[in-house]
């Protein structure tokens, strides 16, 4: 075993390679109590792309009000420009911050819904449906400026205010979102409460309602320890496309039982030694995720952060 990686033993029934979509910079830095200079998310960006991730979601074209961490979004997406052949999704909540992005240039842009009533009020202020209509125009101008959209699902597992999230409630809400012209769904286990068996139940539902396999990815919180064992349920299943977030950064502003997202560095050790590709470089990412959070002023929550950057 080379130092700084685990032994290579694939196992069978999973993709050759999956793509890890970086969610770090937006849903992880949203969540910080103090603001984080553009400059040094700018820079971080550019660690991340230099690890090998090639899916980077740089920002969030929300209201500054209601994330004020990512009110630079002017200022730091046209700062990633020289980053070619990384895509550069961004979060638009409605159709202002469609048009905000597609004036910068943006070329992959997402949706974020609920699959809740009682976080669709909370995060939104509207009912699900009254959340799906003022997607409708958002995702359908996109479409016609030719940009990719993915659709966020949260509360697909479970709810802080609802509990237990029924599949077929999940099922109903993520069908509407794709029937709107999304090239993508995400599913998103807002707080961690998700089991393997629930995955794989929710992901066959949705097959059988339409719903193909290769266009859903999943996006797992770490509260009860099962992020990982949640993802590789999803790749038994198909699935290519896992949400992570470098050094385990994130939660939910609007749900605080949810804390962070399963960290990439954990992914990647995993599917390193599934013999999984991802194109990352497990170094390189560490490395980043420790220059990050010595400027954060904390330590990484990821255990292979942790355990690698001891070995230095």
């Amino acid at each position: 075993m080379t130092e700084g990686l685990p032994m290579a033993v694939p196992a069978q029934g999973l993709p050759a390679r999956i793509r890890i979509h970086e969610v770090g910079a937006r849903d992880g830095l949203q969540n910080e109590k103090t603001i984080v200079p553009t400059a040094l998310k700018a820079e971080f960006v550019h660690r991340l792309a230099d690890a090998g991730l090639t899916t980077i979601e740089a920002t969030s074209f929300v209201h500054p009000k209601w994330v004020p961490q990512l009110a630079d979004a002017e200022e730091l997406f046209p700062a990633l420009a020289d980053l070619g052949g990384v895509a550069l999704p961004v979060l638009v909540p409605n159709a202002r911050g469609l048009d905000r992005a597609l004036a910068l240039g943006a070329r992959r842009v997402a949706v974020f819904g609920s699959a809740t009533e009682s976080f669709a009020k909370a995060n939104l202020n509207r009912t699900v449906d009254e959340s799906l209509a003022m997607f409708a125009p958002v995702v359908a101008r996109a479409r016609e400026e030719k940009v990719h959209v993915r659709g966020y699902l949260s509360m697909c597992f479970g709810d802080p205010w609802e509990g237990p999230v029924p599949v077929h409630q999940v099922v109903r809400v993520a069908k509407a979102l794709m029937d709107l012209g999304c090239d993508e769904l995400s599913l998103g286990d807002t707080i961690g409460v998700a089991t393997p068996g629930h995955v794989q139940t929710l992901l066959s539902e949705l097959n059988e309602e339409g719903v193909p396999t290769d266009v859903i990815g999943v996006h797992f919180h770490d509260t009860y320890g099962q992020a990982l064992s949640n993802t590789l349920a999803a790749l038994q299943h198909g699935v290519t496309t896992v949400d992570a977030s470098a050094g385990g950064l994130g939660g939910c502003p609007y749900a605080k039982s949810a804390t962070g997202n399963l960290a990439t560095e954990d992914l990647v050790w995993m599917l390193d030694g599934l013999g999984v590709e991802t194109g990352v470089d497990l170094g390189r990412l560490t490395a980043t995720s420790v220059w990050l959070a010595e400027r954060l002023g904390r330590p990484s929550p990821s255990r292979t952060v942790r355990a690698l950057s001891h070995k230095e």
